[in-house]
């Protein structure tokens, strides 16, 4: 393995507490904007790792996101978005973090080599799932032993790593290198490769929601509108698409108790929720062939 890079000491590192407050923030934020940077490199590898996400869901599968440390609080953050955002049931999305999620502001550091509790945690793994492991190093035991697992079980396992020939990217069907930088501060991956981290994930996530009919025309669809914010978003989101006022938004909204891809067919002249629900059952729940259907002529 090429050595770590995410251990080396940054160029700027020398004498940098002794520099005002403000050059150290201007290096903080040129290391971040620069990490950000790395996903570019990897857009195929997002994108197939999507792909895998997407046959997951769309099938009967289930996502598992497992990480220790930094890097856990990143994959958990993703995962635990997908509801609200995209409308996925939370019982088909799985957090196993080395330690489980913090309850307080301390997070232990030696839980990442405890592989305990994977066995378990990932018993009911099937080829129909996909695994998304995150570790800085790439040489974490816990992510390393769940990449195994979830090979042996025939999972997809997506890797995303900031070490180039780490040990997980070589367990992974979809290797992602995050190539970012020595850290300003060395070894503290909460930064520079947890940005990289985040938009990685993000953008898996959401390329994700595009490739299950989720996003129309960079609008999410698949939220239920469960508040005052979220129903003041779907009525401007079935408006935008459709045309209708938002008086008649608001009673698609209604009839739909929230969803937002049938109040949207509603407003586009669907005659009631169970012509709706029929468009999206053959369209596989994506909006925009079940528009296009609701627009033909009947014969």
């Amino acid at each position: 393995m090429l050595p770590r890079t995410t251990e080396q000491l940054h160029p700027q590192a020398e004498g940098l507490d002794t520099q005002p407050l403000t050059t150290i923030a201007r290096a903080l934020a040129d290391s971040q904007r620069q990490a950000a940077d790395s996903p570019l490199a990897a857009l195929t590898e997002i994108s197939n790792g999507a792909r895998a996400m997407a046959r997951s869901l769309g099938g009967t599968g289930n996502l598992y996101y497992v990480a220790a440390g930094s890097s856990g609080l990143m994959a958990a953050a993703d995962a635990m978005e997908l509801g609200g955002t995209f409308g996925i049931d939370e019982a088909r999305i799985h957090i196993l973090m080395a330690g489980g999620l913090p309850q307080s502001a301390r997070m232990p550091g030696a839980t990442e080599d405890d592989t305990e509790g994977l066995t378990e945690g990932l018993a009911l793994l099937t080829p129909d799932d996909t695994v998304i492991v995150v570790s800085a190093s790439g040489t974490t035991p816990f992510t390393l032993e769940a990449a195994r697992i979830a090979r042996k079980a025939g999972a997809a396992v997506v890797g995303i790593a900031n070490n180039p020939g780490c040990p997980l990217l070589e367990l992974s069907d979809h290797p992602i290198l995050l190539a970012t930088a020595p850290e300003l501060v060395s070894g503290s991956t909460r930064m520079g490769a947890g940005t990289a981290q985040k938009i990685a994930l993000n953008m898996l996530s959401t390329l994700m929601a595009v490739e299950l009919g989720h996003v129309h025309d960079g609008m999410m669809v698949n939220f239920r509108a469960e508040n005052a914010k979220l129903r003041t978003r779907a009525e401007a989101v079935a408006m935008r698409i459709t045309g209708a006022t938002q008086a008649q938004a608001r009673t698609a909204l209604e009839m739909s108790r929230g969803a937002v891809k049938p109040a949207i067919l509603l407003c586009a002249g669907a005659t009631d929720m169970a012509q709706a629900t029929e468009l999206l059952s053959a369209s596989s729940d994506r909006l925009r062939p079940a528009l296009e259907q609701l627009k033909k002529p009947t014969a």
